[in-house]
């Protein structure tokens, strides 16, 4: 985990750390995941290749633990395909967007909306089961979701300017 701990934050802090790292522990072919605030500002990741998270076959060489850079990387990506597909509903007036998959010839990327525009993404790799993938993210959602308060992403922001 790319925090500076647990140690000093509260009990719901602690609680979205455990489940992200359970997201990346327990579900195969998870190999990093991110909380984005909906304003596109990283509050929880997972480092690529940490926790065992990036253990498993290789597809090719060219096969990475995670996006190139760093978590802020994925958030980056998350932030951006979220702007874009929440636009693109707007356009099509088809609701608000829950999920957004986008399988690659060597991974898989998925963005959940969580609460007030905050997004959870999963990169993942090709081979994953796409539906436990989706399922376990659902799941991180419930969970998260309603604890996901504007006082518990202001904890966590703080928490990550201070890494």
């Amino acid at each position: 985990m790319t925090t500076t701990g647990t140690f000093g934050l509260s009990s719901e802090a602690r609680n979205l750390h455990w489940l992200l790292g359970n997201l990346v522990e327990e579900v195969p072919g998870v190999l990093s995941v991110a909380v984005v605030s909906s304003d596109g500002l990283l509050l929880l990741s997972s480092d690529p290749g940490q926790n065992g998270a990036a253990a498993g076959p290789e597809t090719d060489g060219a096969h990475r633990a995670g996006p190139r850079g760093s978590s802020a990387d994925l958030a980056t990506i998350v932030s951006g395909i979220g702007s874009l597909t929440i636009g693109a509903a707007g356009l099509m007036d088809t609701g608000e967007v829950k999920q957004t998959m986008v399988a690659m010839d060597r991974g898989s990327l998925f963005v959940m909306a969580i609460s007030d525009g905050s997004l959870l993404g999963v990169h993942a790799t090709a081979d994953c089961d796409m539906s436990v993938v989706a399922y376990h993210m659902a799941l991180f959602v419930g969970r998260a979701g309603h604890v996901l308060t504007p006082e518990l992403r202001d904890e966590l922001r703080k928490t990550r300017e201070g890494a």
